[in-house]
């Protein structure tokens, strides 16, 4: 049976060292075919104009299965977009890895990916230019949970105290350059949040 091939755009959300015989292992997510399972090969010398995947990469992927796309193995790849920003602090490469970790174990409806696929440029980015992370990663989970399609601002929201209500609305709705809440008062909102989706929603937070 002939080997299946697919070209798609991409971000690259989980990346796992070389094993031994110098395959990387990834979760690529696209937003035709959702997350995808990928291996590259490591060049044994330098690998010149050849791209070796990172993650947060956006990026245009030739792919090759030889299993009914069980497995894809990166053939070309071009980059589009490298959040190099984001190794500069640990916190914000923390969260955004929390974040891409959530999108890889979560399968998301076809339907959905156009917009999950648009969130995860919008999250990335911001990680590497916000040095409030925490707020971003808030701001995330509450978008995917409403792009998934679950009432969050109906029920979540709705169930908030007055002071709770006031400030999610503040954390949700205004640019991050005028975010002024303290991590303490974010982190109490994101417990909140992560509570809800654990009771009322089919979304795996750990």
């Amino acid at each position: 049976m002939p080997a299946q091939t697919l070209t798609v755009d991409a971000f690259v959300l989980v990346k796992r060292p070389a094993a031994a015989d110098g395959w990387l292992t990834l979760t690529l997510f696209s937003g035709e075919h959702g997350s995808l399972s990928a291996r590259q090969r490591l060049p044994k010398r330098s690998a010149g104009s050849q791209v070796i995947l990172d993650l947060f990469d956006e990026v245009s992927v030739a792919l090759e299965s030889s299993n009914q796309g069980r497995t894809w193995f990166v053939r070309e790849a071009r980059l589009i977009a490298r959040q190099t920003a984001l190794g500069r602090s640990y916190a914000a490469l923390q969260a955004a890895s929390a974040f891409a970790l959530l999108l890889a174990r979560n399968p998301v409806p076809p339907e959905s990916r156009p917009s999950v696929l648009e969130l995860l440029r919008t999250a990335f980015a911001a990680f590497a230019r916000s040095d409030r992370p925490e707020i971003v990663a808030f701001k995330s989970l509450y978008c995917f949970a409403r792009d998934e399609g679950y009432p969050v601002k109906q029920e979540w929201f709705a169930s908030l105290g007055p002071e709770d209500r006031l400030a999610a609305a503040e954390l949700i709705n205004r640019p991050l350059a005028e975010q002024t809440k303290p991590p303490e008062t974010v982190a109490h909102l994101q417990g909140r949040l992560e509570d809800y989706l654990r009771t009322h929603t089919e979304i795996a937070l750990d």
